[in-house]
């Protein structure tokens, strides 16, 4: 049986290969030397196969696998894939706004207002969103959350108020 199933192995029988070597473990409980090589095959014939999914690719694609991963709590896969993206296009305001969620889901306070600042500096739009997002409740008792948001919108009425002015 052991025979077989590392023969089923090779052939890339992986679901045949996994049934055989199973029963090598049923079979011969006390073969623990062969038990050692079984486990090891068990978990080529196991990793092989799983489905693939290919990895994202291009900016969108890690932005939605990163939109999936923190709806899934799967935030250390999000930040994988978000700094992907702050690399390749680190002016990516909601990049950065996703990035300021997931940290602030992982209990990490600071990395996530640096990146809520930025985003809201490149798209004062995100202050809006940051106010109403419960995804960031968690940050709603840090006093340095409302001072990003009330600095963000100084800056904002600042910058208002100087494109209101005639040219000279």
């Amino acid at each position: 049986m052991y025979e077989q199933g590392v023969q089923a192995l090779q052939r890339h029988a992986y679901a045949e290969a996994e049934r055989l070597l199973e029963s090598v473990l049923t079979r011969y409980p006390d073969e623990k030397e062969l038990h050692e090589r079984v486990r090891l095959y068990l978990n080529v014939c196991r990793r092989q196969a799983k489905p693939r999914t290919p990895e994202p690719q291009t900016v969108e694609e890690r932005l939605y696998a990163a939109t999936l991963a923190i709806n899934g709590g799967r935030h250390d896969e999000a930040i994988s894939h978000l700094r992907l993206v702050r690399d390749e296009d680190p002016d990516n305001d909601y990049a950065l706004y996703m990035l300021g969620v997931a940290h602030a889901q992982r209990g990490e306070h600071v990395e996530a207002l640096a990146h809520l600042e930025r985003s809201i500096a490149l798209n004062p739009e995100n202050r809006a969103l940051a106010m109403r997002d419960p995804d960031l409740d968690i940050l709603r008792e840090d006093e340095s959350f409302q001072a990003t948001l009330d600095e963000a919108a100084r800056q904002g009425h600042a910058r208002r108020g100087a494109r209101a002015r005639p040219p000279r």
